[in-house]
């Protein structure tokens, strides 16, 4: 429990969530008086912090109640989607890095960047690949090209107009060169890279879309530039783009 020692030392940041913490989960509405019992701080604070986050939705007021608002459904939303994303990949990503060997990525598109959601090592003592959290330069990998091809053109331009910075001397810098590549891995429902982002390391690519063609994520697989041929690893790689995609849709029907 809080005691009033605490109140004297806690960051905004405590503040702020002590008012969240204050609510049940059978709470209709809480005025700023039960909030600030409950979460043990002064009347005037609570009520300063609570117009604030009325203000960016993550409270919404009524009369003088208030409620937890809709910004953090919209949050929890966001966590929970990779959460099922990741579940629903497994198996695909498994079976893919049975069949090719090599350590297999999930990537989804967040900005100008790829972040990683999900990796499958192909030999569970070598360093991962990549690092779940991590984020690079769309532009500079294939999982990126993968989704930026079925992308909406606004989004493949603000990418673009973002600047396409070598990372190494085979990095796609030029514009025109750039949109070119997305019309040919939108052709073949893959992409590949080659020392583009990082050197020594390769990646062949495909999207998984949902209804109407949106690009939901990217899978891969990724290694030594020597060890990853796209020609072999093409098909098997656009096929479980394919699954995937196909999975997300039967859930979503169940």
């Amino acid at each position: 429990m809080r005691t009033a020692d605490w109140t004297d030392s806690v960051s905004v940041l405590d503040r702020v969530t002590a008012v969240f913490d204050a609510f049940g989960e059978d709470d209709e509405g809480l005025g700023v008086s039960e909030l600030a019992r409950r979460a043990n701080l002064p009347k005037s604070t609570v009520s300063r912090i609570a117009a604030d986050l009325v203000g960016q939705r993550f409270l919404e007021r009524d009369g003088d109640k208030f409620t937890l608002g809709v910004r953090l459904f919209e949050l929890a939303i966001t966590v929970e989607e990779p959460r099922r994303l990741r579940h629903l990949a497994l198996p695909v990503m498994t079976e893919l890095r049975e069949v090719t060997g090599r350590a297999v990525n999930l990537a989804v598109l967040e900005g100008p960047d790829v972040v990683f959601l999900m990796t499958v090592r192909a030999d569970p003592a070598e360093a991962p690949s990549a690092r779940v959290g991590g984020r690079l330069p769309a532009y500079a990998t294939a999982l990126g090209k993968a989704i930026l091809a079925f992308s909406p053109p606004a989004a493949v331009e603000r990418v673009i107009e973002g600047g396409l910075h070598p990372r190494t001397r085979w990095t796609i810098s030029d514009a025109s060169e750039f949109r070119r590549e997305l019309t040919g891995i939108r052709r073949l429902g893959v992409a590949t890279e080659k020392e583009e982002c990082v050197l020594g390391r390769a990646c062949v690519a495909s999207p998984v879309l949902g209804p109407g063609g949106v690009p939901i994520a990217a899978i891969s697989v990724a290694g030594s530039a020597a060890s990853v041929v796209p020609e072999r690893m093409a098909s098997a790689v656009r096929a479980a783009g394919i699954t995937l995609g196909r999975r997300i849709e039967a859930s979503r029907t169940d």
